[in-house]
């Protein structure tokens, strides 16, 4: 029972809100005690705005611990229930993934029960919070905290995949007018992309921008590849602009299968998914030249946690697909604003 009390009469009732008086302060969720009914009652204090838990209710921090603890923990760290919260916290570098269906049956029990989380299918690195749960007044029924939980056990609501080490062989094609500065600065990236998300380069063959060519050394990689975990990365000296460009043609050609040539997502569109055998094969975008996020990211996460990848997998990345813009692409997907005083000058000169 919530509402405002005689003071008197409010015995293990919990505080709806902070009280300070004569230097003392009781805080929110406090359960009054005797000696705290009779200080309180010495200055006059008549009256406080508090909540009595009923025998069919749970207080807040109980009802927390509850629900969070039937969520999981996979690779996860739960902390303690303060106040009717319970965080979340990854203990892995890897692939967060959330169950949208399963959240949202879970947020309709009841609206004092909530749970919040990062968007499924991001990246996060050891101790970040990843999620919470939140009882919103200070008791909650328990038929809604055991339907609560009961709900969280259906499924995996949420879980963190830990990136797998795996090593990478990137295939770079020539032309004359990609510079070998540029060629070296795409390595030594990809290189560190890798690195964060615990795998590595382990090599790098560069050969002419003909599908024959890509081909061959595709064919060379999979004859030498390590035993497990590996992919294959190609970056090509000109975008892939058709199913049957240099990329796509050499996956083929190697005796793969094109899976995706283009994504919903920018910067990152022109990226190809194959495979040849069980080795995935990326042909990747010309934003990936650079540090910033694009999609090149995005299938990394996936395939380096081991998630499911597939050309329709990448058809619904669309949603949240569009990322920030890498200034140093050569097609921006807006022109730049030039300057209004200008623009003045030039309409009045037309």
């Amino acid at each position: 029972m919530f509402g405002i009390m005689e003071t008197r009469t409010a015995l293990g009732a919990i505080l709806a809100h902070k009280v300070s008086a004569e230097g003392r302060t009781f805080q929110k969720g406090h359960k009054l005690t005797p000696e705290n009914l009779s200080f309180l009652g010495s200055l006059g204090i008549s009256q406080v705005t508090a909540h009595r838990i009923e025998p069919d209710e749970v207080d807040e921090e109980s009802a927390a611990d509850l629900v969070g603890r039937a969520i999981g923990a996979e690779h996860m760290r739960i902390a303690p229930a303060v106040g009717g919260r319970m965080n979340f916290y990854s203990q892995v570098d890897g692939l967060f993934i959330a169950d949208k269906k399963l959240v949202d049956i879970f947020n309709s029990i009841d609206h004092a029960i909530t749970f919040a989380s990062l968007a499924d299918r991001i990246s996060v690195k050891a101790g970040e919070m990843i999620a919470t749960v939140k009882i919103i007044p200070l008791a909650v029924s328990r038929a809604a905290v055991e339907a609560a939980a009961s709900v969280a056990k259906i499924g995996c609501m949420i879980k963190v995949m830990p990136f797998r080490r795996h090593t990478v062989s990137l295939i770079a094609t020539q032309l004359p007018s990609l510079s070998e500065k540029t060629m070296s600065k795409t390595a030594r990236i990809l290189g560190g992309r890798l690195m964060e998300r615990n795998s590595l380069l382990l090599s790098e063959t560069r050969v002419a921008h003909s599908a024959d060519a890509v081909a061959a050394a595709l064919k060379v990689e999979i004859e030498t590849r390590p035993p497990s975990d590996h992919m294959i990365v190609i970056f090509g000296a000109s975008a892939v602009v058709d199913n049957n460009d240099v990329i796509p043609e050499a996956i083929r050609l190697a005796g793969g299968a094109v899976e995706r040539v283009g994504m919903p997502v920018d910067p990152g569109n022109l990226l190809v998914l194959g495979r040849v055998g069980d080795i995935p094969v990326i042909g990747a975008p010309g934003c990936a030249r650079s540090s910033s996020e694009n999609g090149l990211d995005w299938v990394l996460d996936r395939l380096i946690a081991g998630d499911h990848l597939d050309g329709l997998d990448i058809s619904r990345m669309g949603v949240g697909g569009l990322l920030k813009e890498i200034s140093a692409r050569p097609q921006l997907r807006e022109e730049p604003v030039r300057d209004a005083h200008f623009l003045d000058e030039e309409a009045a000169s037309a």
